[in-house]
């Protein structure tokens, strides 16, 4: 598989191409962490009231066993520590839901804000790449024989602009035909830069 250009301009623009990517990707990612930690924090009054809340319950419940034991009228004394430690539990569980919440959007918001912007550039450079490596990948297994300079030719006659045949000859399609090989190589040499490909061995 061939990932970059065997020119060292292109190649170099590629290169930086893929690092802008990757930084864009880890700056989005640190900004999504920023974002799901900042929104996490705001959980911590709900933590402080379940803590607080679940630990009355259990001081309340306690006292209410005590007072429970007392001859006669224990049970009485004991119902409203009861009911209290109900209550207790009660504002601990809404404290939880609450946490429970907040968690929940801080992971929305933190994938939702770095992945947007991180699945938008890559869905602009990856294709692009993607040809890239797929044509150039295939065109290196023709570029071994001066021979293989006529299939390039070839694809430069029906893929590059007139304008640019133009420079080339002003009939470069009966010169390719003629077998010119002056013509066939540079009619070659335009599809390799298109390509990103560059003979081992110059090829005449």
């Amino acid at each position: 598989m061939k990932l970059y250009a065997d020119s060292p301009g292109r190649r170099t623009v590629q290169i930086v191409a893929d690092l802008l990517v990757l930084g864009w990707i880890v700056l989005w990612i640190r900004v999504g962490t920023a974002v799901h930690d900042g929104t996490t924090a705001l959980a911590e009054p709900g933590r402080q009231t379940d803590e607080s809340a679940t630990a009355m319950a259990g001081q309340l419940r306690d006292a209410g066993g005590r007072l429970g034991e007392a001859p006669l009228v224990g049970d009485e004394l004991a119902t409203p520590f009861d009911r209290a430690a109900d209550a207790s539990e009660g504002i601990a569980s809404a404290g939880r839901a609450s946490v429970e919440a907040v968690e929940q959007l801080a992971v929305v918001l933190g994938l939702a804000i770095a992945l947007i912007p991180i699945l938008v550039i890559l869905a602009v450079h990856l294709p692009r790449r993607w040809r890239f490596v797929r044509e150039a990948t295939a065109g290196a297994r023709f570029i071994d024989s001066v021979d293989d300079l006529d299939l390039f030719a070839l694809r430069a006659l029906a893929h590059q602009p007139m304008r640019v045949l133009a420079r080339v000859s002003d009939d470069p399609a009966g010169d390719w035909r003629r077998q010119d090989p002056d013509v066939v190589r540079r009619l070659a040499e335009l599809e390799f830069e298109d390509v990103g490909l560059r003979p081992q061995r110059r090829l005449t």
